[in-house]
Parts: structure tokens; sequence; C-alpha cells
């Protein structure tokens, strides 16, 4: 087996640089990706540098985010590579007084180009999620959260509550969206 420690801790930087994007620092984010990524999450789905453009927006409102990252699994072929990891989204309106927080997996089709590891393509699957009230009790439609899987139902109503409408349904753990998404990931990998 092929070790590649300096691809795995270039990778695992690359995976952590997403604290950028909590952070408000743009340019470090876009350095992420490849010119031609594109992303796929909750509220987002498109090139990836319309989605930072976006994320300005989001920084500039009432939603702030927090991600927790864990430790990439990475699956090689040649400058290819398969990367997911686990992590938590902590969001919070404070308008709303309302917050949520969200576990999932992100999983990355990430490319050596130029002697560089960046981002092809993001998607996200959710495992399981639930509400924060950090302020007491807030009045919650419950028919609203039912429009989505109970994996990241929190996520998607604070978001859509804060402006950010999720448009669809997403892969939670198990699904045939996340076989589907690892079997076309793996096809990716071996071409």
């Amino acid at each position: 087996m092929e070790l590649r420690v300096e691809d795995r801790l270039q990778i695992t930087d690359l995976i952590n640089g997403w604290m950028h994007r909590d952070l408000g620092q743009w340019n470090e984010l876009r350095g992420l990706f490849h010119p031609d990524g594109v992303i796929e999450i909750t509220w987002f789905e498109g090139p990836f540098n319309e989605f930072v453009d976006r994320s300005m927006k989001m920084g500039a409102s009432d939603f702030k985010t927090k991600h927790l990252i864990g430790t990439p699994a990475v699956t090689f072929n040649g400058d290819r590579a398969i990367v997911e990891t686990n992590a938590v989204i902590i969001g919070d309106n404070v308008r709303l007084n309302l917050g949520c927080e969200v576990h999932n997996r992100f999983y990355d089709l990430v490319e050596k180009r130029d002697g560089a590891w960046k981002i092809v393509k993001r998607q996200s699957v959710y495992d399981m999620g639930t509400f924060a009230f950090p302020f007491g009790t807030v009045e919650i439609d419950r028919d609203a959260v039912a429009r989505y899987p109970r994996e990241y139902a929190a996520l998607a109503y604070v978001l859509e509550k804060s402006g950010f409408p999720v448009r669809r349904i997403f892969a939670t753990r198990g699904s045939e969206m996340e076989r589907a998404m690892k079997h076309e990931g793996h096809s990716w990998l071996v071409a």
C-alpha cells in the first residue's frame, strides 16, 4: 500500500481550509477549488466562485456558521482522489434566536493539477441534525420542517428562515442518493 504522506498532508490542509468560509476569508476560500470547481450543498448548487459570492452575502446576514472538520479519509488513483470528511455544521441566526447543529460528511473529488491539490466537486451527505435554542423556546413551523429529511431538516429550516432557501432533497446516510453519489465518484476516480 502506497502511503503518499505528503499528498495526504496537502489534502488535509485543503479540507481544513474550509475554516476560511467561517472566518470570511474569501480570497483564501476561492483558493480551495480548481477554477472549474462546483459545489452541491443544501442552499447552493453551481460554480464554486458563485458560491463564494453568495457566502459573502450570507456572512453579512444574521445567519452565522461554524464548521468543525474531522480528519479526511482519502482514496487515491494517480492525481485524483476521493476525500470523505466528517464535519459538524453549527448554524445560528441571532435575529430569529434559533440555531441548528448538523453532522454531515463532505464528499470531495480532488485533483492534483500543476502540483497543487484542489477540489473539483464538493457534495455533502447529511447524517443527523437538531435544532439549538440559545435563549429559550422558539415557535417552529412543523409543516415546513417536515418537507426535508430529518437528518438536515433543522438546517434547511434555519437556512430558509434566514433567506437562503433549500430547493431540493439531498443525500442522507445510507440513502439511494448517497449510493449514487459514491458510484459516480468512483467512476470519476478510475476514469
